[in-house]
């Protein structure tokens, strides 16, 4: 064989061995997130790598590639995959295995749906998360005689919708009372951060606000290893199935984080996550004693901490400057003293760890903001994106602050759409001008990183990205939508949950586009969320969910 024939067909074999590793996805419709080029009908990446070679035309990549695996998902739309900014995973996981009482219309309602948890799982303390007081007709807090008549002898405690509020029986109360050195939770002290919801006669009613749940929670047996270890399987394969290929998981503690390294060292973590410590403790220590953590499978990483300033505003613990308009001479609660707060800030500053920080109330958002600008003085304007979760009800003179200070407004639609029944009644006319306000906020020039604070609302992108383009429940009201000038864009909404969360987290140089050199993370849908009514965003079929540009979810499966 001539020399120039042997050059040729080698350089074939190769190209042949290249294009072995490389596979390629067409579509009707590719959206890339990138500005300039906004759309595709072909996406190319390399498989040992995970990574995106090319987005672009059809026939080009065709062309370019002829030798490349090909996924052809015919009408479909493929958009980057969608990032949950705020979530929690092992509280999700710990709910699918609790009894669910999200929905529920009644006190009678949630009995009903504990008896039928309790008659197949009969041993223990029962369990349960998801009730708001509400959706109930007299909209107050239940007590213990609810629970008592039904479940004398077992010990209950059901977890609020928001997380903020727990309801126990009297034998969930008898086995707090057992904890050695437990003070009597009768008179009218009150635990720092917290509050024990008490008749007139100074005695509990079964409700524990904010940090006073922690009084019952130390009572609760520490679920086993095993039992973690599905609580964090069972809230992965949920979490993929809905779209996510990552979440930022606020509040994680150095055993949730060691559980989750040793399911990224066996290749069983399906999203990417982006841990948060859980406040001043061991997890920021980790951080400021060894530096920000990566694993080297690029699912898993910790580099910020997340901190507490108030409460909710269901359970009226949310911090405000003013007393709220539906109960007067209460101002909601300080979870983390204005000193500790700043304390912690400053030691994640100096351990340049990155700080988001829980503010729900206008008075819980101003302490957060005046704390970070006396920490962050003159480099402000570095890119430091600090955070502040959720910036539920801020005051309307603070709003410009976020961009001023580079603060990230952190927000979740679906709790607008989930409030909005009530939230006026807590703040008034005023103050909800600045509630849920994702316009103002956009329009002054902050960042938006959207997420739904699962399992605190449901965990599915597509019905934050219908909240927040609708401002609408799923029946379709209010008809013009709740404050319908705070409505974002359906590009804005998918912004929020693609390229400015990877930006919130850090992680715009690995994803949330879908351009070369970026990981190759995907979600197919049945149809383009960029040109669907808005009433049709939550109905969007996932027909599958790919990581690295492999599939972590496919439902025809």
């Amino acid at each position: 064989m001539r020399p120039t024939a042997l050059a040729t067909l080698m350089a074939c074999l190769l190209a042949g061995t290249a294009q072995a590793d490389v596979r390629l996805l067409t579509a009707a419709t590719i959206h890339t997130g990138h500005p300039e080029a906004p759309a595709a009908t072909a996406l190319a990446w390399d498989t040992d790598t995970g990574r995106v070679l090319a987005v672009g035309d059809r026939q080009a990549l065709l062309a370019l590639y002829p030798l490349a695996a090909l996924t052809d998902v015919g009408e479909a739309t493929v958009i980057p995959g969608l990032i949950d900014a705020h979530a929690h995973l092992m509280f999700l996981g710990g709910t699918l295995m609790q009894a669910d009482l999200t929905g529920a219309t009644s006190r009678q309602d949630i009995i009903a749906r504990l008896q039928r948890f309790a008659a197949d799982n009969p041993d223990g303390w029962l369990l349960g998360s998801g009730w708001d007081q509400n959706r109930w007709p007299d909209k107050q807090f239940p007590t213990v005689a609810d629970l008592d008549a039904a479940f004398p002898d077992r010990p209950v405690w059901l977890g609020r919708i928001d997380g903020h509020a727990g309801w126990g029986n009297s034998a969930a109360l008898r086995a707090v009372a057992r904890q050695p050195g437990q003070r009597a939770l009768r008179g009218n002290w009150q635990p720092a951060g917290g509050r024990i919801v008490r008749d007139a006669k100074g005695q509990p009613s079964g409700v524990f606000v904010d940090e006073a749940m922690t009084l019952v929670q130390a009572a609760i047996p520490t679920p086993s290893d095993a039992t973690r270890e599905q609580m964090l399987t069972r809230a992965l394969d949920k979490a993929v199935s809905q779209g996510l290929t990552g979440v930022h998981d606020m509040g994680v503690s150095r055993a949730d984080l060691a559980l989750m390294r040793r399911f990224a060292d066996a290749g069983r973590l399906p999203l990417r996550i982006d841990a948060y410590a859980d406040g001043n403790g061991e997890a920021l220590a980790d951080l400021c004693a060894n530096g920000a953590y990566q694993h080297a499978g690029g699912r898993l990483e910790m580099r910020g901490v997340k901190l507490f300033m108030d409460g909710a505003l269901g359970s009226r613990g949310a911090a405000l400057l003013a007393d709220y308009s539906d109960d007067p001479h209460n101002r909601g609660l300080l979870v983390t003293s204005p000193a500790d707060f700043e304390t912690a800030v400053r030691k994640a500053d100096t351990c340049h760890v990155q700080v988001a920080t829980h503010a729900i109330g206008d008075r819980g958002n101003r302490i957060a903001l005046d704390t970070y600008a006396r920490v962050l003085g003159e480099r402000r304007g570095s890119d430091h994106r600090w955070r502040i979760e959720h910036a539920q009800v801020v005051a309307l003179e603070d709003i410009p602050r976020f961009a001023q200070l580079g603060v990230i407004a952190s927000m979740q639609p679906t709790h607008a759409t989930s409030d909005m029944g009530w939230a006026q009644d807590r703040v008034g006319p005023e103050r909800i001008l600045g509630a849920y306000a994702w316009r103002r906020m956009l329009a002054s020039g902050a960042r938006l990183a959207l997420g739904s604070d699962f399992p605190v609302e449901q965990v599915d992108p597509r019905l934050g990205l219908y909240a927040a383009v609708t401002r609408q429940d799923r029946a379709g009201q209010p008809p013009t939508g709740w404050h319908p000038d705070q409505r974002l864009t359906a590009a804005e909404a998918l912004r929020g949950f693609t390229a400015d969360a990877a930006w919130a987290g850090h992680d715009e140089a690995q994803v949330g586009r879908l351009q070369p050199g970026l990981r190759a993370d995907f979600v197919v849908l049945d149809r383009d969320p960029l040109s669907v009514a808005p009433a049709e965003l939550s109905d969007l079929q996932v027909r599958s969910t790919w990581v690295d540009g492999a599939p972590v979810y496919d439902a025809a499966r």
